[in-house]
């Protein structure tokens, strides 16, 4: 199937679904979207299945139902075509409920946790929807060429739910601080990679990446089969997301067990033993949430802040000699006179080595609330390191690095700019080398502050920086491009008036 009319047949599809009544927002579509295109990567994954046990001599037993696999129920013989109520009836009184119901192995559970709460929304016409599904049976996986096409736009359409702000800002982290992070940490095959708020799964699919891009072409069969089972590692609370990052690792190759529809903070963390850590963690847990006490409860310093909650928990899953790489919320470093947050640091500077602090400019996550301010971010990396004697080795010093430009604007439509302070930031923390944007902090001077981890820059005054024409031109832009999209969303809240007769007098 050629690039452009999988191009054609994916944005078709989406287009079909944005005429429901019930479809109001990207969102609402993206999620209509994702669950239609996980049930037909579900029976092409099921024929691979099938296609290696009869290789191999032996049988098959297939993880859904024939009555409820992808092919029997979108049948688009006219005898047998549901369409309309009829089609709707069978979704919410027969497929879903199946689903949901769905008990024992391990992909079976990640069906049933797909759709426990999922889709949020229904639509409300269901020749709508039956449109929507023949332009998806258009959509081939014939080659991986295919795939990868089909990946990209996936991750497309994520990027566009994540600059669209307030609940779409939750499930992407920006494509360069993702492959910042994950080419810092540097995972090696082999490791487990785990994401405990793992939203959309852009970690996960780039640590994916990168270990493929690690062994080239010559990819072993043994690596190819760790990667599927035993490499990739995640959680996530609510069910939209993690029907998201479930269909983005399936596009990307990987269907994985191992991802699991779980609130992260409603574990113990005093009851993890060496088997329940990883190698390596990557996330960006999410900003500014609470929890009630009851799981508050599951932590050495309780807080109801999340952000603090999920890095005590980042700190009790990484192994013995595991990697950590994260975002997190600028009030985590600063905050001196909170318990939990003190106590909590002062662990992660004893038991830890946190070698690197990169402080982010404001804007990064301008996407992350509706009001396309976000929080002031900075990026963590930090080391379990054990002595001969198995004693913790701390943090004796951090290096920092302040970051301005990230090749992108700081605002919600991140339109590319020439700019971009990372690649610079990656070459220099190799050696820890020290200049106007980096500088390395005694563990010593941070505890005289409390435990105060802010990034503060001593070399701030020795130049003033002024921005680059070609930076200011594409800022312009990016301006222009988001006037641009607030006349598309206007048009189309007017269109399904129009429609209705809005025009009449």
């Amino acid at each position: 199937m050629s690039r452009e009319t999988l191009n054609t047949q994916f944005w078709k599809a989406c287009k079909v679904l944005r005429q429901d009544d019930n479809t109001n927002s990207l969102l609402d579509y993206v999620e209509q979207i994702s669950w239609l295109l996980f049930l037909k990567c579900f029976e092409e994954f099921e024929n691979q299945r099938r296609a290696e046990a009869q290789y191999e001599s032996k049988s098959y037993s297939p993880i859904l139902a024939q009555k409820y696999q992808w092919s029997t129920w979108t049948n688009p013989d006219p005898s047998k075509k549901l369409t309309g109520q009829d089609l709707l009836k069978f979704l919410n009184e027969d497929l879903f409920p199946y689903l949901r119901g769905l008990q024992g192995n391990s992909a079976r559970s990640v069906i049933r946790g797909l759709f426990e709460d999922a889709p949020s929304k229904m639509l409300k016409d269901g020749a709508i929807l039956r449109d929507a599904i023949d332009a998806v049976q258009e959509i081939k996986f014939e080659s991986a060429e295919d795939v990868h096409t089909l990946s990209h736009l996936y991750e497309s359409m994520l990027a566009k739910l994540g600059r669209e702000g307030g609940m779409g800002g939750e499930f992407y982290t920006p494509r360069p601080v993702i492959e910042f992070i994950v080419k810092m940490v540097n995972p090696t095959i082999g490791q487990t990679v785990y994401d405990p708020a793992m939203g959309s799964a852009g970690f996960l699919v780039e640590a994916y990446k990168h270990l493929r891009a690690s062994k080239g072409t010559r990819i072993l069969p043994k690596d190819e089969k760790r990667l599927q089972n035993e490499t990739f590692y995640g959680q996530e609370k609510k069910a939209l997301p993690y029907l998201l990052g479930c269909m983005n690792m399936i596009l990307h190759g990987v269907f994985s067990s191992n991802l699991r529809r779980h609130n992260t903070l409603g574990d113990d963390v005093r009851k993890f033993t060496e088997k329940d850590r990883f190698d390596v963690i990557l996330t960006n847990p999410p900003f500014g949430g609470t929890e009630h006490d009851s799981v508050t409860a599951n932590f050495p310093y309780p807080s109801k802040a999340t952000s603090i909650t999920f890095l005590q928990h980042i700190m009790k899953k990484v192994k013995r000699g595991g990697k950590v790489g994260m975002v997190i919320d600028e009030g985590v470093l600063f905050k001196a006179n909170d318990g939990a947050y003190v106590q909590t640091k002062k662990e992660l500077l004893e038991q830890f080595n946190l070698h690197t602090i990169i402080s982010l400019p404001a804007g990064v996550f301008a996407n992350a609330v509706a009001s396309g301010t976000g929080p002031k971010t900075d990026l963590l990396f930090f080391d379990r390191v054990l002595d001969k004697a198995g004693n913790p080795v701390g943090t004796k010093d951090i290096w920092y690095y302040e970051v301005e430009a990230v090749g992108f604007s700081l605002t919600k439509t991140q339109r590319p700019i020439p700019e971009n302070d990372l690649p610079d930031c990656l070459a220099k923390a190799r050696t820890r080398e020290l200049s106007e944007r980096s500088w390395i902090v005694p563990v010593a001077d941070i505890v005289k502050r409390n435990y105060d981890l802010s990034a503060i820059n001593p070399n701030a005054d020795k130049a003033i920086k002024h921005r680059s024409p070609a930076a200011i031109v594409a800022d312009i832009a990016s301006k222009e491009q988001r006037i641009l999209e607030i006349m598309e969303e206007i048009q189309e809240i007017l269109e399904p008036a129009q429609r209705n007769g809005g025009d009449k007098e």
